[in-house]
């Protein structure tokens, strides 16, 4: 059995209210939704919270989910459409004229970065700068892409926006890394020199 036959399977088991599926489920995804919404959040306790409700959510309307094409992409657009309307509610105590994008911390750590792509500690840290300093919609997009795996139109979905919107924001946030990279590199040559 495939780990998408797997999941498919788990995911029916689910539906039909079987609570050791629902916990498969949990224990599959747990990880990836949490990593994702401390990303949007940038807090740890509001995200834990938020992905609970969301499990609780999930599981007590499970007989209104229609047929999906893939569990990942919509567990993904599905907590984020919770954790942007916590985080929406929770502004309402916050500052409100802030528009809601400025308020998320989507930002990559030098860790996920040395794991992920296995540089050294100097130069996870110069990628972790330069990807910070990118948008944070195109900083999601790198993501979703990279991190989590996750298909071009299943990040529009996702981010809610059109699949050449996904196209065009990667492609700037790629202008701006190449950019970027070639001025810190010209910076380190004069440096040395």
């Amino acid at each position: 059995m495939t780990d998408n036959q797997f999941e498919k399977s788990v995911w029916d088991s689910f539906l039909d209210g079987n609570k050791s599926a629902f916990s498969t489920l949990f224990k599959l995804h747990y990880a990836s939704l949490h990593n994702y919404g401390l990303k949007i959040s940038g807090n740890i306790d509001f995200t834990e919270d938020c992905l609970q409700d969301f499990f609780v959510y999930l599981f007590e309307n499970r007989a209104q989910i229609s047929a999906i094409n893939s569990i990942k992409s919509y567990l993904f657009i599905s907590f984020r459409r919770a954790l942007l309307r916590a985080l929406k509610k929770e502004r309402q105590y916050v500052n409100y004229d802030i528009p809601l994008e400025l308020l998320l911390s989507f930002e990559f750590s030098s860790e996920e970065i040395a794991i992920k792509q296995e540089f050294t500690v100097i130069k996870s840290s110069v990628l972790t700068n330069l990807l910070n300093a990118l948008s944070v919609r195109e900083r999601e997009a790198i993501y979703l892409k990279y991190y989590s795996n996750l298909k071009l139109s299943e990040i529009a979905l996702i981010m809610n926006i059109s699949y050449q919107s996904v196209l065009n924001t990667l492609q700037k946030a790629y202008v701006k890394l190449r950019k970027n990279i070639e001025t810190k590199a010209l910076q380190d040559v004069l440096k040395n020199n």
